[in-house]
């Protein structure tokens, strides 16, 4: 693993140590490491929602198309 040294305004440390403290990490690399990992996952959602926004039209998800999926999804579970 690599080690990286961050600098941080007293107030932003302050805040770090709180979470650290009251949140159950041991550390705050562990504290970091987490708010790393979420915006990882904000990223890759926000370029899946992007592509499907940029991608052709298909049918309406109405009634009809959540009707059919929950089949389908009955379908697999049953299997």
């Amino acid at each position: 693993m690599s080690t990286m040294n961050i600098s941080l305004p007293d107030t932003l440390k302050s805040f770090v140590d709180q979470q650290v403290s009251t949140r159950g990490y041991g550390t705050s690399s562990e504290y970091v490491r987490e708010l790393i990992r979420k915006d990882q996952d904000v990223q890759k959602l926000r370029g899946l929602l992007l592509e499907g926004a940029a991608s052709a039209p298909t049918a309406p998800a109405d009634e009809t198309y959540f009707a059919e999926l929950r089949a389908r999804v009955s379908q697999h579970a049953a299997s």
